[in-house]
């Protein structure tokens, strides 16, 4: 294959033996490099090299200025804002920076297209004006302000443009306008050189000026790079901008057009992958290049489409390839240090003098935060077992060391929005982990990065009286990270090339590998990121969005003209914009059929494999039997009992093995959470009645301490959680009326003329099982919520926070009481009422549930039926009991016996 750049270099030295007096002006530096490469390895002898320059370090000589660093030019433009009288409204540098970039943008255009400001910015205030016409009668103070800096914009760039020169400085587009406006006199000196440009397309109109002019001296000429095939083709835009050129520009006039190659209709393989999401394309170019040679992979680009495919491209690469070469830069935002400074920047902008849990641990349990706080973890616990919501700093630095470089004081002290302290403690933090950190290499080297871009965020501060918010010192250090970069050093001219689309221009690939070419990503699509309107583009013959497809045309196609293999992946998969659509480029190809080109259409999906999972089973070993009869000497209690009931691997995980739910901060308060504070209020309210009976007095008083008492239980069980607002708050005053409907029920019984006695309130019971299959004791224990005589009958009772239906409580088959887990609510009162026998002889006793969720059913009793519809009979006797202890006996049993593995049970949920 031969390439643009050697069939360049063959047409230079056709036309003239030495270059090395030559000028030779390519798209980027990146292509200057590969020119010298060639060079180097077509020379036979020692010779001097010609001057290669990118075109804009051409555009800088020309211009005698340099381009601005974006992040300086921000600043620069905000002190020209400032000191621009007729724009009588100043915003805020905060605000000015977030729309301070597209109006940079829209001045590099109008300079570099060479547009004459005065009248394009009238025209652009008088649209303003047109759009606000009629809104109101009278003029209101935003609106006017509003036209007024539209009309300031003329003063704005001229005070830009001047602040800028006095400094021999510009933004891109004024190097442009300004190198245009000096090409005469840069002629006038070195007008005699040979000038080469080589592999441009879209030029601006500063560009297309500045070549002209040379081309007239008769030293200097272009080399396009462009094919046959689509020169000739006048629909076809991938040469829509040379043949533009070649038609209009006076040079070409009464000259034979150039010839190009027909390299594009040659024989070439397709071949079109569909892959699922983005990393199905990363591992499909790693098991591509698995079969590729060496010779084959040093012939070999793999081109980005979408350039955060980078690291999983990276991360598939086979072993086969053993040097590869990256043109671009892994961005500084995708590292888990510059995460970690976003939360900490986001957390100090939360915080408003106590800071949300959240927020915290999300510090805390980041890698770069683990390694910062050694105590992290700590802390952590410390916050849960609290359950601290919104700590302050102050409880903070109290689990911690109290100095001023304790990495806790840097996280948590309030910065109170001071943009210099927050610059100050990031940089302590960064040269604390630059210490801590000692094995990961690369985490070394995004620290000095960072430290880096603080840095010069310092410096900027030093300079500029801006940056005094921790706002502002985000956003400009999300831009920084954004366009910062960790770039990767290799050989530039050997081994398979890892690049971005733009950085292929003027170079040939053999074998090309192109990724994400979706419609929306290659090409990118419509985008609008201008205040200048497509009637004002239309006016002043600015590039529309058609043109800037032609460019991304260009690229694509360019990039096939010499290729021998091509294969382009696109992801398939829809995913929020994403539309999973394949490209128009290659519905163009496939459409457009060349009978040289072969394709092969390939769909790649993920093979699913649905595995039966088997239910867990766990033999009872001797361990598990010890821990057993530990359980069954100091008491199963009911909800044990149940919970075996329901899933006996929950009994194993919970009783045996004595694992627990993971502990984490109630940020609101949990149903068992509620449940508890209800349970304790009423056990406060009730317990100094033992032994009387109950007066309207009595529950009156309680009606009056509801809400203090509610209060005290809240601060006891929800310690360190906040109560006084939002969900919480609607839990606290559920809490009051579940209490107030209860005693409301009780003082409506008493006024009936019913007599209450109460007899125990939350009295732990225990019972002694004899089981004689059983060589140990077993008893079973439990606490029971209330046990009180309804006009003189015992009723025991259990209070539920959640919903319980009348249903629940009714037996008709007493092999499902200790078989299904609907009736697990009678289990535990019958447990309770057989506990309760061993003091009491029960004989015409009641057992139920007062569900606060259902108080209006009031006392919902247990009852035993003969058949679904049969009568209910609500009295536990002994024979009742005698028949529970059947069922809790065989229960026990199979609990207990060795042969009988815990066998997981299929829950629906």
């Amino acid at each position: 294959m031969v390439t643009f750049l050697q069939e360049s270099l063959a047409a230079l030295r056709n036309s003239r033996a030495d270059i090395s007096e030559s000028i030779i002006i390519l798209p980027s530096k990146r292509a200057g490099g590969f020119l010298m490469n060639e060079l180097k390895k077509q020379a036979s002898v020692t010779h001097f090299a010609p001057q290669i320059l990118s075109i804009e370090e051409f555009i800088e000589e020309i211009a005698n200025l340099s381009i601005i660093d974006p992040t300086e030019l921000i600043f620069k433009s905000y002190k020209a804002y400032l000191n621009t009288a007729s724009i009588r409204e100043k915003e805020t540098f905060e605000n000015y920076a977030t729309w301070a970039l597209t109006l940079l943008n829209d001045f590099n255009e109008v300079d570099r297209y060479l547009i004459e400001p005065k009248p394009f910015f009238e025209y652009l205030a008088n649209i303003k004006t047109l759009e606000r016409w009629g809104v109101e009668k009278q003029e209101s103070k935003l609106v006017s302000s509003y036209l007024q800096f539209w009309e300031g914009l003329p003063s704005l760039y001229n005070e830009l443009w001047n602040l800028l020169k006095s400094e021999n400085l510009g933004y891109q587009g004024m190097v442009y306008r300004e190198a245009a406006n000096n090409i005469s006199a840069y002629i006038a000196e070195h007008g005699k050189k040979h000038h080469v440009f080589i592999g441009f397309n879209a030029l601006n109109a500063a560009e297309q000026k500045i070549i002209q002019q040379l081309l007239k001296t008769g030293n200097s000429e272009t080399f396009w790079d462009t094919d046959q095939h689509f020169y000739e083709d006048s629909k076809h835009s991938a040469s829509y901008f040379i043949r533009k050129y070649i038609r209009e520009w006076s040079y070409y006039e009464g000259k034979e057009k150039p010839q190009f190659p027909a390299n594009f209709t040659s024989e070439k393989d397709f071949k079109i992958v569909e892959v699922q999401k983005n990393v199905g394309q990363a591992k499909y170019v790693g098991e591509l290049l698995t079969n590729f040679s060496d010779d084959k992979l040093n012939k070999t680009a793999i081109v980005l489409g979408d350039e955060n495919l980078l690291v999983p491209v990276l991360n598939s690469l086979p072993s086969n390839v053993n040097g590869i070469n990256v043109t671009m830069g892994v961005p500084l935002k995708n590292f888990p240090a510059t995460v970690f400074f976003e939360l900490l920047f986001n957390l100090q902008l939360r915080s408003k003098g106590s800071i949300y849990y959240k927020d915290v641990l999300s510090l805390l349990s980041h890698p770069i935060g683990s390694i910062l706080v050694e105590k992290a973890k700590d802390i952590s616990n410390k916050l849960t077992s609290e359950n601290i919501t919104h700590p302050t700093p102050e409880i903070l630095f109290s689990f911690s060391k109290t100095n001023e470089n304790d990495p806790v004081k840097l996280l948590f002290e309030n910065w109170n929005d001071d943009g210099i302290k927050a610059m100050d403690n990031c940089l302590k933090i960064l040269k604390q982990l630059n210490i801590r950190i000692k094995t990961d290499k690369i985490e070394h080297l995004v620290i000095q990065k960072l430290m880096e871009v603080f840095g010069n965020i310092s410096a900027l501060a030093e300079k500029y009286p801006y940056l005094n918010s921790v706002k502002t010192v985000l956003n400009l250090f999300s831009e920084l990270a954004n366009t910062s970069t960790l770039d990767f050093e290799g050989n530039a001219y050997n081994g398979p090339q890892i690049m971005g689309v733009l950085e292929t221009r003027v170079l040939d690939f053999e074998h090309l590998v192109i990724t994400s070419v979706n419609e929306g990503v290659f090409p990118s699509g419509k985008s609008n990121t201008s205040f200048i309107t497509y009637d004002l583009k239309q006016e002043f013959q600015l590039p529309l969005y058609t043109e800037k497809d032609a460019i991304y045309t260009y690229h694509f196609y360019r990039m096939l003209q010499r290729a021998k293999t091509v294969t382009l992946l696109y992801n398939a998969h829809s995913d929020g914009i994403n539309s999973g659509e394949k490209s128009r480029f290659v519905r163009q190809l496939e459409f457009e059929n060349n009978p040289n080109h072969n394709y092969e259409k390939i769909i790649l999906s993920p093979s699913v494999t649905i595995k039966s999972t088997a239910l867990k089973e766990i033999q009872k070993t001797e361990q598990v039997l010890t821990r057993l009869k530990e359980i069954a000497k100091k008491g199963f209690s009911p909800s044990a009992l149940t919970s075996y009931i329901r899933n006996p691997i929950d009994f194993y995980f919970q009783k045996i093995l004595k694992l627990s739910e993971y502990e984490e901060v109630e940020e609101n308060i949990a149903a068992n959470t509620l449940g508890t504070i209800v349970h304790d209020t009423l056990e406060a309210f009730y317990k100094p009645l033992e032994g009387q009976l109950l007066s309207i007095a009595h529950l009156e008083e309680m009606k009056g301490n509801i809400p203090l008492e509610v209060t005290k239980q809240f601060q006891k069980t929800f310690r360190g959680g906040t109560f006084s607002k939002g969900k919480n708050l609607i839990v606290f005053e559920v809490a009051k009326r579940y209490i107030l409907n209860f005693i409301t029920l009780e003082i409506a019984d008493v006024k009936a003329g019913n007599q209450i006695k109460i007899e125990q309130i939350e009295t732990k019971l225990t019972l002694n099982i004899p089981i004689p299959e059983l060589d140990f004791e077993v008893n079973i224990g439990g606490i029971v919520d209330r046990v009180d005589r309804y006009n003189g009958k015992l009723r025991i009772i259990d209070y539920k926070t959640g919903s319980v239906q009348q249903t629940d409580l009714e037996i008709i088959e007493w092999e499902s009481l200790t078989q299904d887990y609907k009736y697990s609510k009678a289990f535990q009162v019958l447990a309770y009422a057989a506990m309760i026998s061993k003091e009491v002889p029960l004989d015409t006793a009641e057992g139920g549930i007062i569900s606060f969720k259902n108080l209006n059913n009031g006392f919902l009793k247990f009852a035993t039926k003969a058949s679904s519809r049969g009568a209910k009979d609500t009295n536990i006797s002994q024979e009742v009991l005698s028949t529970f202890f059947i069922e809790l006996k065989r229960l026990i049993l199979e609990i207990c016996d060795q042969n009988t593995p815990f066998i997981e049970k299929e829950i629906e949920r």
